[in-house]
């Protein structure tokens, strides 16, 4: 197994309080980490931290190499971030934000060629259902309907990681099912990965084949989900019986 990307000894610090606590993770060719674990456990943190958006020590290595090193254009061709939270102040199209997602793959600083980015730009409007409102102004739309634009975006970038930070986030049922299947048919493509926050457990359980479980910014389990997320592991972290809660959820629907 190719390890592709891999945090060691992750700290994170506001003050003298440790938002993520030496933490290690790693990904892998093909694999769909999950980072799960109740509000405050440092798992959107964990992800600025992967997108060079907060100081921390540790390391974090593409391939072997620390990606502080790393130019800004070659680590954004790898790695793709979809962060909780986006804004737009103007009055952009959504085509115009896709578009974005390529700037990584300019010729140069000044030069507008980019051979594919009008395909991927296409490619990522029609996997996002967004075609027909490419040329929306981006303030017209639902929050749904921006963060289909933010993950189009991501997908216009075409890198091999896709870090994400709640991809269902403002979505309905409908569109949570077809981002989670369209992210699951990208990852069967080779030198792929995946690591993304999820609250839904069932989500988590589902989609994931690995799965990080953190509480209170320190890793309490990480490995395979279905070790992961155990009856005893959840008992701990959410200080409730989850698997007993879950079913007493779904019996209603019987």
């Amino acid at each position: 197994m190719i390890r592709m990307l891999q945090g060691e000894h992750i700290t994170v610090r506001y003050g003298s309080r440790a938002v993520v606590d030496d933490l290690s993770f790693h990904l892998g060719e093909g694999e769909w980490l999950m980072l799960a674990g109740p509000n405050g456990a440092g798992k959107s943190t964990l992800i600025e931290t992967i997108a060079q958006g907060v100081p921390y020590t540790g390391v974090i290595r593409w391939e072997g190499e620390d990606i502080r090193t790393m130019k800004g254009t070659k680590l954004a061709q790898r790695i793709g971030v979809l962060s909780q939270q986006n804004h737009v102040a103007y009055a952009y199209t959504v085509e115009e934000v896709v578009g974005l997602g390529r700037y990584a793959y300019k010729a140069g600083m000044f030069s507008g060629r980019d051979d594919m980015g009008k395909e991927a730009v296409d490619k990522a409007l029609e996997l996002t259902g967004l075609t027909e409102l490419r040329r929306a102004s981006m303030l017209t739309l639902s929050g749904g309907e921006m963060q289909r634009a933010f993950m189009a975006q991501v997908f216009a970038q075409n890198p091999q990681v896709l870090i994400l930070d709640e991809p269902a986030n403002h979505l309905d049922l409908k569109y949570q099912q077809h981002i989670f299947s369209l992210i699951q048919e990208w990852l069967k493509e080779p030198g792929r990965a995946v690591l993304s926050v999820v609250h839904d457990l069932n989500l988590a359980r589902h989609y994931g084949t690995h799965a990080v479980l953190m509480d209170r910014g320190r890793s309490i389990a990480e490995g395979p989900v279905q070790d992961v997320m155990t009856r005893e592991n959840l008992h701990q972290v959410y200080g409730i019986d989850v698997y007993a809660w879950m079913q007493e959820m779904l019996s209603q629907w019987e």
